[in-house]
């Protein structure tokens, strides 16, 4: 992974930050084609109160109104976590040809940590996945943010 992969993932980490400054689990995704991003996503399922609104399905939505198509190809998708299987269902769906992510996700991720849907040849669609990808900086929001929930006493 080279510089652009980095620039792009930074991206994603800075919407990642706004997803937690807003009260949402810090995740951020953009999708890219041709070196340009065309979409951009963070978590928002609880503003929108809607369980599939995760940073990839959000960068997803964007992405599909900017290019004017539900199908994606040639576009890769950076993700400052391991996308979980809806997410990763979506991604399939969109036909997305690259997913690079930072932080692995061994409770809920599906490119490696628990499966990899991605690897499963009875399925029509394979995107390349590459991890790892600034996974220190991205793990790191996601355990500040959860430490700092943990501290906050609950509500009677």
């Amino acid at each position: 992974m080279g510089e652009q992969d980095e620039f792009f993932m930074r991206e994603a980490l800075a919407l990642a930050r706004e997803a937690g400054s807003l009260g949402e689990v810090p995740v951020g995704a953009v999708v890219v084609l041709e070196g340009k991003i065309v979409g951009r996503g963070f978590n928002q399922p609880i503003l929108r109160h809607d369980p599939t609104a995760h940073a990839e399905v959000m960068a997803l939505r964007d992405a599909g109104k900017t290019l004017g198509n539900y199908r994606l190809p040639g576009c890769e998708l950076y993700v400052t976590l391991e996308p979980c299987l809806m997410c990763s269902g979506a991604i399939m769906h969109a036909r997305i040809a690259r997913v690079v992510f930072g932080a692995t996700d061994p409770k809920t991720g599906v490119a490696g940590s628990v499966l990899d849907v991605y690897a499963e040849a009875r399925l029509n669609h394979h995107a390349r996945v590459e991890g790892g990808l600034l996974a220190s900086e991205a793990g790191g929001l996601l355990s500040s943010f959860f430490a700092a929930r943990r501290q906050k006493p609950l509500l009677a």
